[in-house]
């Protein structure tokens, strides 16, 4: 049998490669597709560039390479019928989720040789020679080689005997751990609190990973720890699995900062976890083409909620979807670097490509899905050369009208945009008066070490947001070219064209007082329709004058003040010896951020705050030189970039700076297609370059009159909006609500269901699209 099995790998043998270390082994997805080995048709692994490939794609694969040794990989799974959870054929078909008790599973490997499908099985591996055998032991068939695995089974807990941990009694800092119920004391903290470390000791003896702090159970959720990744995650089922153990989450009491517990039953508001994922109702499921589920790897959900919307705009599904045959066809050998073919994959592989080089979406935190969306609509913009661009939907234009108070002259601006951000003016609740008398309640029954009060919230007409978006604002340390000296300034910004789908953020996140950022609790009555066309930008008008088009004068402090000629050279404030506010800078790098990379914030900002410095750095963290030391400019310099605002916009009728434009042109580029690189890009050379590769030089021919905007009527209509559940945007969950069909459908990580209450007024981002002017 050996022999045989031997004669039929060795006309091979030279394209079979053991993988070494660095190399990376596609072995839980398809390279295209969703296809998993739990898929119909397994996945075939390469045995030479170790991509994974489901059955629909493998044969493509295997005529572009010539490669005919693939490791086929199948899971079967059985549902558990006499587990007292069992769930029902359809939960099965809806959750795919195989890692509790409810299923047990067998695990086939076998060679497969193209074209004629001839089948190994990988049982038989002793009597392959002795290289496949090395194959193995080198990883690409990771699974056991048993037949069934099931969970270990638990005993429910009671809740009234009092808990403690199961090794040396402790009764304070107690984790229960989410594989087998064990209830272990935390580690030992050095004021002498906290415990003797058992449940990390239980981890090391069993790898069940993931436990929750047990005085840390509320309606509102629990704190999760993983072992394995040494931080805390996010259980977007952790009701479901407490519930396994005996624990009701809406049952729990809470713990107060000073040991007290509060009643729960005595709170009857629904909290805005049951609410945002309509919890306690009985969803329908739906199945099909664009009802499909995007699995959660673990604080991805920013990510899944994002692309659902996204994917459910004809322009990214025509860009991406219906163009797939000519992006497999003509895909890199690799296309697990290739981004114009990423979206049919799977979210591991997707995350790992699109988040690749960023410090916080490569990371395995919870994230802002604002953020990610401004993160995903640039990596479009940067590879749809030559090609449609569907981000070309959110481009819109804002006219900013600069006024010098003083003189009364104007100066107008145009930058682009996605999305508007609008605030959320508490001053302007419908219910005041009972936040009024919630906040005296509250500081009452803190003084006097009672249970809070019920909690009450904010209900703001979406209005007020608008008229606090287009109201006018301070211009902090205005120059004004007419006076020729600082000045009072106001600042007012207009839509100087609509997009065809509008993106609005609620600005629901602000800092506390001790500058940790947290969320407003707040709802929006969001309308289902939209007209903005009262706020179309007008541009000059008649009988205003322009501020005139001068540079602020460079002066030499008092101690270097010298002469060019008979002309005095003045140095403005922002080239002196920077005067940092170093507190500010300690409280950035608190959150995380690189030391250098705070004081730049804090710098560019003109000492304005931590939030003005943390909204920089928001804005150029993806810059290459981040979190390189802050170099001054020296006297003669034209002064800090556009791209240094706090804002970080690039006002549209500004040139590059010239040295910029000559690097680039020195290299061969021309000059215009030099200066339109530098203003998409804010100025960053690095991504100039990038942007020049990936536009390439016959749209000089296209209109360069501005940006691509696809301009009509302000009319919109809700379509969709992403919710967020927690106290921060970098902890919680994310869910959204999708209008298809007629019909609100809510997506909550795989879960797919007919929406029956959406929660429209307690979003976080809301998509419009622009009405037909018919």
């Amino acid at each position: 049998m050996a022999t045989d099995l031997g004669e039929l790998l060795v006309p091979y043998m030279p394209t079979i490669r053991v993988p070494r270390t660095g190399d990376r082994v596609y072995k839980s997805e398809c390279a295209f597709s969703f296809d998993s080995p739990e898929s119909e048709g397994g996945l075939y692994v390469c045995m030479n560039t170790f991509l994974g490939f489901g059955r629909e794609h493998v044969e493509r694969h295997y005529r572009k390479t010539g490669q005919s040794v693939y490791m086929h990989l199948k899971r079967h799974i059985k549902e558990v019928t006499d587990c007292m959870f069992a769930s029902s054929p359809k939960d099965l078909e809806l959750n795919r989720d195989f890692n509790g008790e409810d299923y047990e599973y067998e695990d086939e490997a076998k060679l497969v040789i193209f074209p004629d499908h001839f089948e190994i099985p990988l049982p038989n591996i002793e009597e392959l020679p002795a290289l496949v055998s090395e194959l193995r032991l080198h990883g690409i068939c990771v699974f056991p080689c048993m037949s069934m695995r099931r969970a270990h089974s638990v005993v429910p807990l009671c809740l009234h005997s009092g808990w403690k941990c199961q090794k040396c009694e402790m009764r304070e800092n107690l984790w229960l751990n989410l594989t087998d119920g064990a209830v272990f004391c935390g580690k030992w903290f050095f004021d002498g609190s906290g415990g003797n470390g058992h449940a990390l000791d239980h981890y090391k003896e069993t790898n069940y990973p993931l436990a929750v702090k047990l005085d840390t159970i509320t309606p509102d959720g629990a704190d999760v720890y993983s072992f394995e990744e040494e931080e805390a995650v996010l259980d977007p089922h952790i009701s479901d699995h407490l519930s396994h153990f005996g624990i009701d989450m809406l049952q729990m009491q809470k713990r107060t900062e000073n040991g007290h517990h509060t009643d729960n039953n005595a709170r009857p508001r629904v909290s805005e976890w049951e609410v945002i994922q309509e919890s306690g109702m009985k969803l329908k499921a739906v199945f099909g083409s664009g009802y499909t589920g995007v699995k959660n790897l673990g604080n991805s959900c920013y990510m899944g909620t994002v692309m659902q919307v996204l994917f459910s705009i004809p322009d990214f599904q025509r860009m991406y979807v219906g163009n797939l045959q000519r992006i497999f066809d003509y895909s890199p050998l690799d296309p697990t670097q290739d981004f114009q073919q990423q979206n049919g994959i799977s979210p591991r592989m997707f995350k790992a490509l699109v988040s690749r080089g960023h410090p916080e979406f490569s990371s395995n935190r919870q994230q802002d899905a604002h953020e990610f969306f401004q993160h995903f609509i640039n990596l479009v913009e940067r590879n749809s050369a030559g090609s449609e661009n569907p981000s070309d939907v959110f481009r819109f234009l804002v006219e900013e009208r600069v006024q010098c108070c003083q003189t009364r002259r104007v100066r107008y601006t145009q930058r682009v945009d996605y999305c508007i951000q609008l605030p959320a003016p508490i001053e302007a609740a419908t219910n005041r008066e009972e936040l009024l008398a919630y906040e005296a309640k509250r500081k009452d029954a803190e003084e006097n070490m009672r249970a809070p009060p019920e909690p009450v919230r904010a209900r703001i007409p979406f209005t007020a947001c608008l008229q606090a978006f287009t109201e006018p604002e301070n211009v902090p340390d205005f120059w004004s070219s007419a006076l020729q000296a600082k000045s009072a300034g106001v600042k007012t910004s207009r839509f100087a064209s609509f997009p065809e789908y509008l993106v609005v953020q609620i600005k629901k996140f602000t800092f506390g007082v001790d500058w940790v950022p947290k969320k407003l609790d707040l709802a929006i009555d969001v309308p289902d329709f939209l007209d903005l066309n009262r706020l179309r930008a007008t541009g000059l008008q008649a009988g205003e004058e322009e501020l005139p088009d001068l540079m602020p004068p460079i002066v030499l402090p008092e101690d270097t003040r010298g002469t060019v000629g008979s002309t005095f050279i003045l140095q403005p404030d922002w080239l002196r010896s920077p005067e940092i506010d170093e507190a500010a800078v300690l409280q950035l790098a608190e959150m995380g951020f690189p030391l250098e990379a705070c004081r730049k914030a804090v710098y560019y900002t003109g000492n304005m705050g931590p939030e003005m410095a943390f909204n920089w750095i928001i804005a150029h963290m993806e810059e290459p030189d981040f979190a390189e030391p802050l170099a001054l400019p020296s006297m003669m310099d034209p002064g800090p970039s556009s791209s240094d605002s706090p804002m970080g916009a690039t006002p549209l009728d500004n040139s590059p700076p010239e040295e910029s434009i000559a690097i680039l042109t020195s290299m061969g580029f021309p000059r215009i297609h030099s200066i339109r690189a530098l203003k998409a890009t804010n100025n960053n050379l690095e991504r100039a370059l990038d942007w020049i590769f990936t536009h390439p030089e016959e749209e000089e021919n296209r209109d360069t009159s501005g940006p691509r905007v696809k301009d009509g009527p302000g009319r919109y209509e809700l379509f969709a909006f992403i919710s967020h559940m927690g106290a921060s945007t970098m902890s919680g969950h994310y869910v959204c609500h999708i209008k298809k069909e007629g019909r609100w459908v809510i997506y909550n990580d795989h879960k797919v269901c007919l929406s029956e209450r959406p929660p429209k007024d307690l979003g976080y981002i809301y998509f419009y699209h622009r009405l037909s002017s018919s």
